[in-house]
């Protein structure tokens, strides 16, 4: 018996978990990651305590399993696939995590992106990176803890490097994590010698570039007396939580959807090409967890936080739990018609990332006195399908060969309310099937462990031979001619209300 640990380095929280060889969760650990917001836009989180939290969840987990932890034969990681940290030669974290909610990068991002924005979007595949402008940032206000960085790394390699005696010469970073450095060759998964040079990047900062599946490393002595895991351990490079997410629900065929409905929304449709959306720019390029393999992505900044701040806010009742607030909302829209009743909303509180458009903030219009908070919860779910349906219009204009697909698959929080993925087939004219799996992107950082120590060797196949269907969502042909004709409003409406969100915004700052 083989067994396969995962670790899921996420913004608020760290997962671990453990699975036998036929999809089965053996344990689970979750802890929360300590961060600092002193101030607005500033949203600081510590290497020492991603790296606590971690250790915590994988003992955990350990501890569960008891006598069979000696039939663990990899261990490897996913989480979040955007921002940076600076090390030092000997792993100490001088940056700290930086992820996109510290905005003190964005001058660096709207000079560079007003200079280079073509090469990252045509080289990269990214709309809007992080990376490149948060070294920018870095290096100009810190640049005296800038000349101490040996590298600079995503959290899945700053794990590694904590849990092996890997010199950091050796970092790595896989190949689904490049496209938001903004720095790379996303087509051919190498750094960019073009961009590097335009932004004074020297690649010798930068980490190797490895397989998801490959073995980068072992479990050091140290780690393995913190953790509970043998020594010795292999430690597998894994894939970024979007790309783990797509290999778990086995979305490895041309063509196919998958939409993943979390605290960033975001659909990923595979493609054996890697064709970005040179006219409208309409999506991100990502490389899959295999060679040959590229995603057409486009993520909505903070969705699933927005519908989450509105429950929170404005629905959840004193004593009442989050969960218990979202399935009595879910119950009250149930009955709403398409367009709720002449409410019409626009969710992006935090602008949108494809295209970049920061200026766009949230709006409701049309309401009157018999709204109430359930017809702005379900516009603002509308709102989300409105845009993911946009972004699927783009990806098919470019790729044109996959508009015949059948079905769309659903994962994350979201997809646990029924009514929501009712709406969602709706307003995308498409099946909408939900996983019984409930953490995907575990279960494909475990797939691809078991590829690399050899237990397995097509990873397509086996990753659709443990796939079981939940729920399938058909949908309602006279709702969805509805929802065409708001959703063409809707994308007027973005276009119509960007510049006065502007405006809203340079009168604040005034």
């Amino acid at each position: 018996m083989k067994l396969l640990m995962a670790v899921d380095l996420g913004t608020s929280f760290i997962k671990a978990g453990i699975y036998d060889l036929q999809g089965d969760e053996l344990a689970l650990s979750k802890e929360a990651i300590r961060s600092e917001q002193p101030v607005q836009g500033q949203f600081i989180q510590h290497g020492e305590d991603v790296i606590e939290a971690a250790v915590n969840c994988i003992r955990t987990c350990v501890e569960a399993i008891g006598d069979r932890k000696e039939e663990i034969a990899a261990i490897g990681f996913t989480g979040q696939m955007a921002g940076f940290m600076g090390v030092d030669k000997d792993w100490n974290d001088v940056t700290g995590w930086s992820c996109s909610l510290d905005s003190r990068y964005v001058p660096y991002a709207e000079q560079q992106d007003s200079l280079y924005g073509d090469d990252f979007y045509e080289i990269s595949g990214a709309n809007s990176p992080l990376f490149s402008s948060k070294y920018a940032w870095f290096s100009h206000d810190y640049p005296e803890e800038a000349g101490r960085i040996a590298k600079y790394v995503m959290l899945n390699g700053y794990v590694i490097g904590k849990l092996s005696d890997l010199p950091v010469e050796e970092a790595v970073i896989d190949g689904s994590l490049i496209t938001w450095t903004g720095l790379a060759d996303v087509k051919n998964r190498c750094w960019s010698e073009k961009i590097c040079e335009e932004l004074g990047i020297g690649r010798d900062l930068l980490p190797r570039i490895a397989a998801s599946h490959e073995v980068v490393a072992r479990v050091s002595r140290k780690a393995a007396e913190m953790t509970g895991l043998p020594e010795g351990l292999p430690l597998v490079c894994g894939a970024g939580d979007k790309i783990a997410g797509c290999t778990g629900a086995a979305n490895l065929t041309p063509g196919e959807i998958l939409f993943e409905d979390a605290s960033f929304g975001a659909i990923s449709c595979m493609c054996e090409t890697c064709e970005p959306d040179l006219e409208k720019r309409g999506f991100d390029m990502l490389n899959g967890s295999e060679e040959g393999v590229y995603y057409a992505h486009y993520y909505m900044p903070g969705s699933g936080i927005t519908r989450e701040w509105f429950v929170s806010r404005f629905c959840q009742k004193q004593g009442e739990s989050l969960s218990e607030a979202y399935e009595h909302i879910d119950r009250q829209i149930r009955d709403i018609p398409p367009g709720c009743d002449g409410l019409f909303a626009i969710g992006m509180l935090g602008g949108t990332a494809m295209p970049l458009n920061g200026d766009l903030k949230g709006v409701f219009m049309g309401h009157t006195w018999s709204h109430g908070p359930a017809h702005f919860y379900r516009a603002l779910v509308e709102s989300f399908a409105f845009a993911l349906k946009g972004a699927m219009n783009r990806i098919d204009a470019v790729y044109p060969e996959y508009r015949n697909r059948e079905f769309i698959r659903m994962i994350g929080g979201g997809a646990e309310s029924d009514v929501c993925a009712q709406i969602f087939a709706d307003v995308l004219g498409i099946r909408v099937e939900t996983l019984a799996q409930k953490d995907p992107a575990l279960w494909g950082v475990c797939l691809l462990c078991a590829k690399g120590i050899g237990l397995i060797d097509d990873l397509k196949q086996y990753a659709q031979k443990h796939i079981s269907i939940h729920k399938r969502f058909e949908p309602d042909p006279d709702r969805h001619e509805i929802y065409e004709e708001l959703r063409k409003r809707y994308e007027d409406y973005v276009n119509i209300l960007t510049p006065l969100c502007a405006g809203l915004q340079k009168k604040k700052e005034e």
